[in-house]
């Protein structure tokens, strides 16, 4: 899972470790219902009753694809060190590459980009919510601000030997 708060890359770093290992990806905004995208497009941050029917179907792809034997990579939010543990409870395999970038480099990104359901208003509140990832977690930390390439080189390296591709 490549976590962040929104403009942190993690769809594009996301789609960019699933194109170079052939790996299925899920967008995880695309699983969002439609009442938590026009909560967001509206500047409303979602609460953790918003975020639970998300959580859980992100967590559900995460099941289909363990009980089919076949690795994957979805972009998620995963803020909250107990929406990390809601994605995975009963998911041995879920990994967290956790992306982290300047705040002013977010802002610039979410106000640069067009089409997208969360206006840079929300960058605040994701950031008073993101707990860093703990030394339980399974996961790692990267700083954002690098060539993607060399992101999802270093994203692939901390898997265990196993899941590398």
């Amino acid at each position: 899972m490549v976590a962040g708060v929104s403009g942190s890359g993690k769809s594009t770093v996301a789609r960019a470790v699933a194109e170079r290992t052939g790996w299925a990806f899920a967008e995880g905004d695309d699983l969002h219902p439609e009442a938590n995208r026009r909560k967001m497009a509206a500047g409303i941050p979602l609460d953790d009753a918003d975020r639970l029917p998300w959580l859980r179907r992100i967590a559900d792809w995460i099941g289909e694809r363990e009980r089919a034997g076949r690795s994957g990579v979805v972009s998620c939010s995963a803020l909250r060190r107990r929406y990390r543990d809601l994605l995975r409870d009963g998911h041995s395999s879920v990994r967290f590459a956790l992306l982290l970038a300047d705040p002013d480099v977010l802002d610039a990104r979410l106000r640069a980009r067009s089409g997208h359901f969360m206006p840079a208003s929300l960058l605040g509140s994701q950031l008073a919510t993101l707990d860093p990832l703990e030394a339980d977690e399974p996961g790692s930390t990267h700083a954002a601000g690098v060539p993607v390439d060399v992101l999802v080189s270093a994203v692939l390296a901390a898997l265990p030997p196993a899941r590398q591709a």
